[in-house]
């Protein structure tokens, strides 16, 4: 089969597409998975600190800027921005991007629920509504 000129350009985009559609997450997905994180966080317009810092508004936030939990050192000094590309990192395992942080959580071993937890996440603002 000839693909020709058109089919060169547009099978690498579609590809592109496609992985950019899956590395965005599953939002519900990510609401299940986050049932593991709950013991120590919480979001959502009810949420208060625990043994970890509420997380809404957390996508694009810096670290350690809530005014309202006790950061470890560790992660004020680690001047991170909690983008997609840093959470990604963090969730896969914690203490090898920040060691010392207080966060004992090992992480999670699949790419697909870390994309899915940040989806959920990315859906909180500040206060705790959805965007």
């Amino acid at each position: 089969m000839k693909t020709g000129m058109w089919g060169k350009a547009i099978g690498p985009m579609l590809m592109l597409t496609a992985g950019a559609a899956s590395a965005a997450g599953d939002k519900a997905a990510g609401e299940k998975i986050f049932a593991r994180c709950a013991a120590c966080h919480q979001v959502g317009a009810a949420a208060k600190a625990s043994f970890g810092p509420v997380l809404n508004g957390v996508v694009g936030s810096k670290a350690a800027s809530s005014a309202v939990y006790a950061y470890s050192p560790a992660i004020k000094g680690a001047g991170l921005v909690w983008n997609a590309a840093t959470l990604e990192r963090f969730l896969t395992a914690p203490t090898k991007l920040v060691p010392g942080t207080k966060m004992v959580f090992p992480g999670l071993a699949e790419a697909k629920d870390r994309a899915d937890v940040i989806a959920y996440l990315g859906q909180f603002d500040a206060k705790g509504r959805k965007k």
